[in-house]
């Protein structure tokens, strides 16, 4: 069964994380959420989950502005064809529905089970640039501030590792530094 918003902010205050969260109505586009976000400071991200050709699965969280080209992605990082997961695989994966889509999400995720898809955690960049980071706590009626650090820890927590890229580099690994950890994001075993 998905976590309910307040058994994430129980695990985050169990990991000593600080968040702060606004109510709106429910939002479903970028658009319609920088409409009611009013004067938030800091990174806004859309969180995409993609599948490629072969099953395995990418959490993708980028900057709100940032437009995503698939196919360029999909090469840079040695994928087959990327697609958006359907809305059962959503549920199925990260326990929300589509809309929702957030790296807090992974707290669904922490034992999966062993013949479960491989899933990879990447987050951009320009976003790990800004400070605090908003996302949506599992569902699409709030926001939720959290720090870029505080927000590397909980994806740690729950057993992946991140890998923060620059999308606007030349960087065929897309390899980052110490900040966002590098390497390839995995299943807790």
């Amino acid at each position: 069964m998905a976590a309910t918003e307040e058994e994430l902010f129980a695990c985050l205050r169990r990991l000593g994380i600080e968040t702060r969260t606004v109510r709106h109505p429910p939002v479903h586009t970028v658009s319609e959420a920088r409409a009611l976000r009013g004067d938030l400071p800091g990174g806004h991200a859309k969180s995409l989950l993609l599948r490629d050709r072969r099953g395995r699965l990418l959490l993708a969280v980028v900057d709100e502005e940032r437009r995503l080209d698939l196919n360029a992605l999909a090469r840079r990082f040695g994928l087959r064809r990327l697609s958006f997961a359907s809305p059962e695989r959503l549920r199925a994966t990260l326990g929300v529905a589509p809309g929702s889509v957030t790296p807090f999400a992974l707290i669904n995720r922490q034992r999966p089970a062993p013949d479960a898809a491989r899933l990879d955690i990447l987050i951009d960049r320009r976003l790990m640039e800004k400070e605090p980071l908003h996302f949506h706590p599992l569902h699409n009626r709030a926001t939720t501030a959290i720090s870029r650090e505080d927000l590397l820890r909980f994806i740690r927590h729950c057993g992946y590792q991140p890998l923060v890229v620059d999308l606007d580099g030349d960087d065929p690994a897309g390899a980052a530094g110490a900040d966002g950890g590098g390497g390839t994001a995995r299943d807790k075993s």
